[in-house]
């Protein structure tokens, strides 16, 4: 029987056969895997998505109780979170640039700097309209810079889009910046 939970992206498959873990230990599994999910294996950020499956365990009569089948889980959560070789991912920016024409080249080349991808630019209403996806992490103090490239004539708007596989050398900066901080 399969239990999904849409909010957490968490699904958990009890598998578990012939009485190898009793019944009333198998929340205590599923308890583990979720809260590890919360500090996930890199950098302690979340898990996005995950899937438990179940199948097998061992339990002593005597010693066995719910929460060391809690500990558990999370123990086997991180050893097989770092052998699935997970990504991290980052917040991708829709943003919409609107400018005088003169300032184009100095606003679209800012925002390449800013790792933006270029998604289009239009007329409307007589100002240049640049729309564009950007990380989130580059984005901060982009207003003021914004008003420093126009002489304070250009605005923006900018709404969550997406995520996104962070580049190498920023997941490594962000991984580094993390490590000898003790996880839960």
């Amino acid at each position: 029987m399969a239990k999904e939970n849409p909010d957490k992206n968490f699904q958990f498959v009890n598998d578990i056969f012939g009485g190898a873990i009793p019944r009333e230990f198998v929340p205590a599994i599923q308890k583990g895997f979720e809260s590890a999910m919360t500090s996930g294996v890199l950098a302690n950020y979340p898990v996005d998505n995950m899937k438990i499956r179940v199948f097998d365990g061992s339990f002593h009569a005597v010693d066995s109780d719910a929460m060391s089948f809690e500990l558990c889980a999370k123990q086997g959560f991180r050893e097989a979170g770092r052998k699935a070789k997970p990504i991290l991912l980052e917040p991708i920016m829709k943003v919409e640039v609107l400018t005088p024409e003169q300032y184009m080249g100095d606003v679209t080349g800012d925002l390449n700097r800013r790792r933006g991808m270029m998604e289009g630019m239009d007329t409307r209403a007589g100002v240049q309209v640049i729309k564009a996806k950007v990380p989130l992490s580059e984005m901060f103090g982009y207003v003021t810079q914004l008003r420093s490239l126009s002489s304070g004539r250009a605005s923006s708007t900018m709404e969550f889009s997406h995520y996104s596989a962070a580049p190498n050398n920023i997941a490594e900066e962000v991984i580094a910046k993390t490590k000898g901080k003790v996880t839960a």
